[in-house]
């Protein structure tokens, strides 16, 4: 057994530090097929640690991760992802010379994941004693460190500074054997789903790890591997005989069992938590799931039985999904499904629990920016309304494009580099300046509806899906309905059922969606109208992240609105104001009225922008610089005026 620690006066101020495997997961995205034969890929932060580090802080731990990074694209995108995950990304460190490792993996049947593991001479595979800084290991409460990392001597040769650090400082020490044998040169490379091969000299590495671990975790296998035995429970006692620390064996389906003490005659004495049985998809990732609900009550103080149903039912969700940390639960939809248990053993298909998934999650998919709690934005992503313009200055069409890229020019100068701006541009006349704002810090929402149409109709004559395939994600999908609780039932269940089939097509391709909703134009508007409607969405299960309506005849139609949103999604994000072309009074009229909601987060204007500086440009009355003068000085006074009734 090691020495007893000696305890620190620093109070830690993160939960705990992961240290190891940093990969891109990509993940073919047809299943059912082999490898060979997947056409396209999903792509998602991997790797033991680094999933853990993810999935604690979905749980609300602070987590820190050591690792290392390429200084590529790949590497950026591990970085900026645990970061939008609130992972602290001190210790992820950048190698010049070394890529950022690939997975490539595939689901071909519920017990066969062919995968591939691109990590010859990587950056993470590098990470060495001088990337162990000892007063970020002890800034934790624990550290995580993982069986594949002993695997090369100077990655060893960290962890176990990191081991010493940690127990210099009286943190806990939490073993993950995370056991894959063909990175340890004992498979080839077309092995990497291997999970299990009997090595002594593997044992032999892993024994000296053991009498300074808090926490041992692994499968049967895994355990049998850093015990040495070839049975279960024989393992168990082994690495009993060398360590006192808590010993967690995960069993799959059946769950996990926990020794805490003396090894009992039979592993099915141990400590137990609920099993829950849900179809699997991919089991890969599973386990760190696991090790996150874990680490969630072990760290948190919780009873072993409530600690072990955190991590059951994280590997569930991981088991039931494809990806790995991406879809992992956040501690609100964790807490939710096991106050629920499990309605259908498809848990992918558990329309509650994905909702609550994706609000509490959407915010990491994207660039801060693209999801900003108010939003002021110049909208010009007409196309019907702008080619009429030009058509009557005899302008060509053409010249639209330029148009919508000073357009773009003219928010950023508004924005200035603040907060909360934002711009809705279209794809068919807009892609010059849908490229110009990527440059900027700007929301974008992007239409997909067929200009006017009644009934909904969406562009493009192909897939809906595929066309939003290529979408950037953090373009937020914009879709007009003109509906009316008095229309035709018809019209409305047509344009009912194509709501429903792009709300399916969002969710499926992680973009943000907002509905606009405009009735005024086709029947009487009164204080229910709108809510009415979007009443009738929400009993479909449509729960757009943003909605976006006309001006409301009065407080009380605001404040119908606002109780239907809030009793039917309280993770919407809120209402955004449209200008209708009015004139530029009555828009601040309607701002004020609307101003006192607090749903309302902000406004998408257009034409009262743009109209009459379009009119005088398309015509030659004036230049670029001047017409996006007056766009920008438009924009700027109802900027001003929102400001001025919501300063917050």
């Amino acid at each position: 057994m090691s020495e007893d620690r000696t305890m620190s006066s620093a109070h830690p101020t993160l939960d705990l530090i992961a240290i190891g495997r940093s990969s891109v997961d990509l993940y073919g995205a047809q299943i059912g097929g082999r490898l060979e034969d997947m056409a396209s890929f999903s792509k998602a932060v991997g790797g033991c640690p680094t999933n853990i580090a993810i999935g604690t802080a979905r749980l609300g731990l602070k987590s820190g991760l050591v690792t290392r990074v390429g200084d590529e694209h790949m590497g950026r995108f591990i970085r900026e992802q645990l970061a939008r995950e609130g992972v602290d990304v001190d210790g992820v460190h950048t190698d010049a010379e070394r890529l950022t490792a690939l997975v490539i993996l595939g689901v071909r049947d519920q017990k066969t994941f062919p995968l591939i593991f691109y990590r010859d001479n990587c950056a993470d595979a590098a990470l060495d004693d001088t990337d162990i800084d000892d007063a970020y290991i002890a800034s934790a409460a624990a550290i995580v460190v993982t069986g594949t990392h002993f695997a090369h001597r100077k990655a060893a040769e960290a962890q176990t500074k990191a081991i010493g650090i940690a127990r210099r400082h009286g943190r806990k020490v939490i073993f993950d054997v995370d056991y894959r044998p063909n990175l340890w040169g004992l498979a080839g490379h077309g092995a990497g789903e291997e999970r299990y091969i009997k090595s002594r000299g593997v044992t032999a590495l892993l024994a000296p790890v053991l009498p300074d671990c808090d926490v041992i975790v692994g499968t049967e296998e895994e355990l049998m591997i850093a015990g040495g035995a070839d049975d279960p429970l024989d393992a168990i006692r082994a690495i009993r005989a060398v360590s006192a620390a808590l010993i967690v064996c995960k069993r799959g389906p059946m769950g996990c069992v926990v020794f805490d003490a003396a090894i009992p005659a039979s592993i099915e004495d141990g400590i137990k938590g609920p099993g829950f049985p849900v179809e699997v998809l991919n089991v890969l990732g599973a386990g760190d799931a696991f090790m996150s609900g874990f680490l969630r009550g072990y760290l948190r103080g919780e009873p072993l039985e409530t600690t072990c149903a955190y991590a059951n039912a994280c590997g569930a969700f991981a088991v039931s999904r494809l990806l790995c940390s991406v879809e992992y639960p956040t501690f609100t939809e964790l807490t939710q499904f096991l106050r629920q248990g499990v309605t259908s053993p498809q848990l992918r298909r558990d329309a509650g629990l994905n909702h609550i998934h994706w609000a509490t999650t959407r915010d990491a998919l994207t660039p801060r920016h693209a999801h900003p709690k108010r939003i002021m934005a110049f909208a010009i992503d007409h196309r019907m309304q702008l080619e009429a313009m030009a058509d009557e200055a005899g302008a060509s069409r053409q010249r639209i494009a330029a148009l919508k890229v000073l357009a773009v020019d003219a928010t950023v100068a508004v924005a200035d580099g603040r907060d909360g701006f934002g711009m809705l541009l279209d794809g068919q006349h807009g892609q010059d300046a849908l490229f110009r704002a990527a440059g900027h810090p700007l929301w974008i929402g992007r239409p997909v509806e067929r200009p006017g149409s009644r009934p909904l109709d969406f562009e493009g004559d192909g897939s809906l899906g595929a066309m939003l395939n290529e979408w950037p994600l953090a373009h937020t999908i914009k879709c007009l309905c003109f509906t009316h609780p008095d229309d035709p039932a018809a019209l409305t269940a047509r344009q009912d059922r194509e709501l429903l089939r792009l709300s399916d097509a969002a969710r499926k391709g992680n973009h943000e969606l907002l509905i606009e909703i405009i009735a005024g134009k086709h029947g009487t508007l009164t204080d229910t109208t709108v809510a009415s409607v979007i009443a009738r969405l929400y009993g479909l299960g449509i729960k757009p992240d943003w909605w976006k309506l006309e001006s409301q005849p009065s407080a009380a139609a605001w404040e119908a609105i606002a109780t239907t949103i809030k009793a039917n999604d309280p993770y919407a994000r809120g209402v955004m104001l449209l200008g209708l072309d009015a004139p530029e009074d009555e828009l601040l009229a309607a701002f004020r009225l609307a101003g006192a909601c607090d749903m309302v987060k902000g406004f998408a204007v257009g034409r009262t922008i743009f109209g009459e500086p379009a009119r005088a440009w398309f015509a030659g009355q004036i230049d670029d610089a001047e017409v996006t003068a007056r766009m920008a000085g438009r924009f700027e006074r109802l900027v001003d005026a929102w400001l001025a009734i919501r300063p917050n």
